[in-house]
């Protein structure tokens, strides 16, 4: 596989011009008239046997352009509250319209799930549900099997997905990148691509182990698109863009398909979703 990188140093270039969220979001992110309209699904609240005792909300992505005899792609997000709006940050729905109906990818079902939560009292925001942290920033195969046995099979039962795990792809932000990226690596025969934002590549719960683990370990087949900024996070768990800088080095150094774009974006979407359809472009090629 090609292994290239794609450095958007914009704080070297100039940082005294472009504030870190300043980024805004492309025609492709816009809805067009002329272009079919997929459906989103609400679905109905998941209670977990692997994680016992949380509930979520979830939601699926259905494009216009599906058909029962021909087996669609997948992509799931981690925080799905924050992916499935078409006003929200992200806008999938109609990003993924406007790039189907282009031909620049393939028709491809969305999951877009988010973190559990344990107890009656739902939190008024998804981002504060109290099993995330638990759910995402462990490594192991432990939410993988959550996908694969609890949560995929109920789109299965109405929808025909590919079996090819070069169809299968995940995505996340923060904590819901590194989720991404483990549930890949412990599962390549199942997901083969990864969309990576401002991702928590430290030690939150020993993620900050992955550039290491990458170096020592026989390549997978994974294809594997990074985002992070220089005002990310600095804390004691860790330094977000030296992390993703690691993550990218040790990509590299291993010879994955893989992309890095660093801008000089803070810990929020604004850089990522104004990628976001050029990185599905790019994720889905052939």
């Amino acid at each position: 596989m090609k292994s290239r990188i794609a450095l958007t140093i914009l704080s070297l270039l100039s940082v005294s011009t472009f504030a870190a969220d300043e980024y805004q979001l492309g025609p492709l992110s816009q809805e067009k008239a002329d272009v079919p309209k997929g459906k989103v699904i609400a679905m109905p609240v998941h209670e977990s046997k692997i994680y016992a005792g949380t509930k979520r909300d979830w939601w699926i992505y259905v494009p216009a352009q599906y058909k029962a005899e021909q087996p669609a792609n997948l992509m799931v997000f981690q925080d799905g509250h924050d992916y499935v709006g078409v006003k929200g940050a992200w806008r999938v729905p109609v990003v993924f319209d406007n790039l189907i109906a282009s031909g620049d990818m393939p028709p491809t079902i969305a999951i877009f799930i988010n973190p559990g939560h344990i107890g009656e009292t739902k939190p008024q925001s998804a981002w504060k549900n109290n099993n995330r942290g638990k759910e995402y920033n462990t490594l192991g195969d432990t939410y993988a099997r959550f996908l694969l046995e609890e949560i995929i099979p109920q789109v299965q039962k109405d929808y025909k997905l590919t079996e090819n795990p070069e169809g299968w792809a995940l995505a996340g932000a923060s904590s819901g990148a590194i989720c991404a990226f483990t549930v890949a690596w412990e599962r390549p025969d199942k997901f083969r691509k990864v969309f990576s934002t401002i991702g928590s590549y430290v030690d939150l719960a020993g993620g900050h182990v992955y550039p290491s683990i990458i170096r020592l370990t026989e390549r997978k087949p994974l294809r594997v698109y990074l985002q992070d900024g220089s005002s990310d996070l600095d804390n004691p768990f860790g330094n977000w863009p030296l992390a993703n800088q690691q993550m990218a080095a040790a990509l590299a150094y291993q010879k994955y398909d893989y992309t890095f774009s660093f801008g000089t974006g803070a810990h929020n979407s604004k850089h990522g979703a104004s990628l976001f359809p050029e990185a599905m472009k790019w994720l889905w090629r052939k």
